[in-house]
């Protein structure tokens, strides 16, 4: 854990490694792509024989082993079963007011011309999933509830085989989850037990068994990430994930009276900085504070949870590598600082937090007060964890049911006086630009 003033921050920034193209996992990527794009299911097949744990003979599973997994985990597990289902009910509600914001109109810009424009969901979308060590399966339910809530036609699910032929069932489980509380029908949802770049690969191109899909959604490992780059404009996608992280910015002070009189500020921000850090060694966890001395309390704080954690061994790595705290003279450095980092998570912990939130422009999720832990965001809360990294919050905001909405314009002319001003603007600005047919287009239309 490296802790340093803010005025050696930008020497620091600037010298971190960027991000740098990894040649041997694109070159395996690009040969993959080609391969199912040549192959279709034989080429998934083949590679789910190298890098999966199992290859099943039949890519897809019907939707009745998602509801058996369900009832088998509410019989094992029911206290999981009801947390999933509460997450489920807030993403509901919150992607239904998010749909809320997306609209059709027309309006008459002037006489003889009315535009507007048109929110389509696409067809077809797809949710990845990935498997691994600890399946990711509450992303299911962030990535699947605003698709179903922007009306997609058809979702598809796609995760890893596990040694049965058949996605991780806490992963199914969690899909009859977001199936059930949409109220969607089990036709709108078709799953497929399929990983890595193979998975993305068919569903950009389609095979004989994988549908062809208009936008890929979910997290993922290099290589999938890799695929996404590669297929993006043959296919769309809601962004390209990379190591997760937070950036809590915190005075010390209690911003919240149902806090207890020993509460205690550096033991908060250490309990958050570690539960970044535990993704993997490459996640990173910073802090912004206002003295060394703070600076230090959360340091030792942070040593004194690593020592009873069960994955400090990771946790560890990940803040040794990249964790950092800075201490900052004022209000304004500290903004540019956050700024400048453009974290996925940025955590506020501050006495005044409504005061800094106009400043603060480059997040994925904003967690205001120290109540407000981004641990419940990436579970229960109903915002979306499937959030930009890497300060890709510069440009994009996190998974929505925009992603999975397509927002088209129209124009619907008659005769008019405004209709004429457009016409002939238009025949003017064709000829001027050399394109004789546009202009010739529009003079066609002259109706005077």
């Amino acid at each position: 854990m490296k802790i340093i003033n803010s005025d050696d921050f930008d020497v620091y920034w600037k010298n971190l490694p960027g991000q740098t193209s990894d040649s041997r996992t694109e070159k395996t990527v690009k040969r993959i792509i080609a391969d199912v794009r040549k192959n279709g299911d034989a080429a998934v097949r083949k590679y789910a024989s190298k890098f999966d744990k199992s290859s099943p003979i039949k890519l897809e599973v019907p939707f009745s082993e998602a509801k058996k997994a369900l009832e088998q985990l509410r019989k094992s597990d029911p206290s999981l079963v009801d947390a999933l289902e509460l997450s489920a009910k807030h993403l509901k509600i919150f992607s239904q007011k998010q749909k809320e914001q997306f609209s059709d109109f027309e309006f008459e810009m002037d006489s003889g011309f009315v535009t507007g424009q048109r929110i389509i969901p696409v067809q077809r979308a797809a949710v990845y999933i990935p498997g691994g060590r600890f399946p990711l399966f509450s992303s299911v339910l962030m990535c699947l509830i605003p698709a179903f809530c922007a009306a997609v036609d058809e979702v598809i699910l796609s995760s890893p085989p596990m040694t049965d032929g058949l996605p991780d069932k806490k992963i199914l489980a969690a899909a009859a989850i977001a199936v059930i509380s949409c109220g969607a029908a089990e036709k709108q949802i078709r799953i497929f037990a399929i990983g890595g770049a193979q998975a993305i690969a068919a569903l950009a191109i389609g095979t004989e068994s994988v549908p062809r899909i208009d936008v890929i959604t979910g997290p993922g490992n290099k290589y999938v990430a890799a695929a996404k780059r590669i297929l993006f404009g043959e296919v769309g996608i809601d962004f390209i994930a990379g190591p997760s992280d937070v950036l809590v910015i915190t005075d010390g002070k209690a911003d919240n009276m149902q806090l207890s009189a020993n509460f205690d500020a550096a033991d908060f921000a250490a309990a958050d900085m570690i539960a970044q850090a535990e993704h993997d060694p490459d996640a990173r966890a910073r802090a912004l504070v206002p003295t060394r001395e703070f600076a230090d309390e959360i340091a030792a704080a942070i040593e004194r949870r690593l020592a009873v954690l069960p994955t400090a061994k990771t946790a560890r790595a990940s803040l040794d590598a990249g964790g950092i705290i800075i201490v900052y003279k004022n209000k304004e450095e500290a903004v540019r600082i956050s700024n400048i980092i453009a974290p996925e998570h940025l955590e506020l912990q501050i006495s005044d937090n409504d005061s800094w939130i106009p400043f603060l422009k480059n997040y994925g999720s904003l967690f205001i007060g120290v109540l407000s832990a981004e641990v419940l965001g990436d579970y229960s809360a109903g915002v979306n964890h499937t959030l930009p990294t890497e300060t890709s919050a510069r440009f994009t905001g996190g998974l929505s049911v925009r992603h999975f909405l397509k927002t088209v314009t129209t124009l619907r002319c008659s005769s008019g006086e405004g209709y004429e001003k457009i016409r002939n603007a238009a025949e003017i600005i064709g000829r001027i630009e050399g394109l004789e047919g546009h202009a010739l287009s529009a003079a066609r239309r002259n109706i005077n």
